[in-house]
């Protein structure tokens, strides 16, 4: 077994790193995702890789998730609770929350309603399981409601508490 596959066995630490992006518009993005049999909302981002540093997660993230340049700037905030992974219950979740910046126009189809997923994304789930879709939501009605994950709940609040 290569060393790689064996630290991701006994690794009991699961670190994300997301990206808090507001627009112009004062809109904050999220990702609506189907994945592991469930729907989730949540901020755009996902799994740091072996050897990555957070800030490059990000960026990488956003590039393989909706083709766009970011600006990762200020870091808002990392998980200080325990966080039970919801998909292994044998790993603690540490998220690494970012705020970013697009560098460029988003091009990636950007969805008004929750888990509107367009042709192309239900054949991407036909072919994996899984797929996802973006929306801006007003942050005027931007909620805890308004994502599924506990920690991602945590920073609304914290955002709330900041922006308004």
């Amino acid at each position: 077994m290569e060393l790689l596959e064996k630290i991701k066995e006994i690794t009991m630490f699961n670190i994300r790193v997301y990206g808090i992006l507001i627009n112009d518009k004062k809109q904050l993005l999220v990702s609506d995702e189907f994945i592991r049999g469930a729907y989730i909302t949540k901020f755009p981002g996902g799994g740091l890789e072996f050897g990555e540093g957070t800030r490059d997660c990000l960026q990488r993230e956003f590039m393989e998730e909706m083709n766009l340049k970011v600006k990762v700037t200020d870091h808002l905030y990392t998980t200080d609770f325990y966080q039970q992974s919801a998909f292994d219950p044998a790993h603690q979740i540490i998220s690494i929350y970012y705020y970013a910046q697009a560098m460029e126009p988003i091009t990636v189809p950007l969805r008004d309603e929750t888990f509107d997923f367009d042709e192309q994304q239900l054949k991407v789930y036909s072919a994996t399981g899984e797929t996802e879709t973006f929306r801006f939501i007003d942050w005027d009605k931007v909620s805890t409601a308004s994502v599924t994950l506990p920690i991602d709940k945590h920073v609304v609040t914290l955002l709330k508490a900041i922006h308004t």
